[in-house]
């Protein structure tokens, strides 16, 4: 740790313990990244190093306090979003939420949004963690709640019941939510449970299976198709072409998860191949630096990377 001069920073109590972060976690990730001294005496942070590495710190820490003033969660990950801020990168993109706005955590995320944002129809790859069905469903309930659209519309491919949910016990709900469970969480942690309920009571808010989609034409909807390297060529075409009168529609997957038994049948990587460039079209791609998870998921992601190399 480099020794140098002290500065100490004024702040309230919630922003303290925000810095500091359970059992100092957060403040232990500034003081690695910046290479100082962070403590927590009462009443602000303390900061001791040198002036750069202070300047940085202090840059990190006045982003995180802004969080705390905003009313909005302050964890590891939006630490790791303000330190590389204060390094120089510039993450401003956001999107409606709930609880205010859902700010990108990283570049790729702040791109991302902004191709939600300009482009009808947008492809999210890469591993999971990276947030794109999160930005994906945040971004879709901003619209419905803007009146930009008139329903949210989710998809989803349900492989591992080979699409037969006849199978299963119980009512076209009680079928598919299993399958659903992250979709609805997301949206659920964005607009709330009880307006949740009410928009799906009212239609405005839709989540089915691929197979449950053939045949229709989705007018003036925003439609998230999730888990798509799950979709053969043939449902990918059939879900791409539902797109009707202003919609718009968000593709997200893993290219490297493809749980078909033909993995080379995926639809995602296909459309991928055939559409990158065609005009209203937009790729964001995301790597395991992304991830926004625990960070020990981006190294689990990047270990599995590196033996799926090997092999090849």
């Amino acid at each position: 740790m480099t020794r140098g001069l002290s500065e100490f920073l004024p702040l309230g109590d919630e922003a303290v313990r925000a810095v500091a972060g359970p059992a100092g976690r957060h403040a232990a990730l500034i003081e690695d990244a910046f290479k100082v001294l962070v403590e927590t005496p009462g009443g602000g942070v303390s900061l001791n190093g040198g002036a750069e590495a202070r300047r940085g710190a202090k840059q990190a820490i006045e982003a995180l306090a802004g969080r705390v003033a905003s009313r909005l969660d302050v964890t590891a990950a939006d630490v790791r979003v303000a330190i590389d801020q204060a390094r120089g990168g510039d993450f401003g993109s956001t999107t409606g939420a709930r609880r205010g706005q859902v700010g990108a955590k990283t570049a790729a995320q702040a791109q991302y949004l902004d191709a939600l944002a300009g482009h009808d129809l947008v492809f999210g790859l890469g591993p999971a963690g990276t947030g794109k069905t999160f930005l994906a469903v945040a971004h879709g309930a901003h619209l419905l709640r803007s009146g930009a659209v008139e329903r949210l519309v989710v998809t989803r491919p349900a492989v591992e019941a080979g699409e037969r949910l006849g199978f299963l016990p119980g009512d076209l709900t009680e079928k598919v939510d299993p399958y659903m469970a992250p979709v609805w969480e997301a949206m659920a942690a964005i607009l709330g449970p009880e307006a949740l309920r009410k928009r799906r009571d009212r239609g405005e808010i839709e989540v089915a299976p691929i197979a449950f989609m053939r045949g229709r034409t989705l007018s003036h909807a925003f439609v998230i198709v999730d888990e798509a390297q799950n979709t053969t060529r043939l449902q990918m075409k059939m879900v791409l072409t539902r797109l009707g009168e202003a919609s718009r529609m968000a593709v997200t997957g893993d290219p490297s998860q493809v749980d078909l038994i033909n993995a080379g049948d995926s639809g995602l990587a296909h459309a991928v191949s055939i559409l990158e460039g065609v005009e209203g079209v937009a790729i964001s791609r995301f790597t395991s630096a992304d991830i926004v998870r625990h960070p020990l998921v981006g190294r689990i992601v990047e270990a599995y990377d590196a033996d799926a190399g090997r092999r090849r």
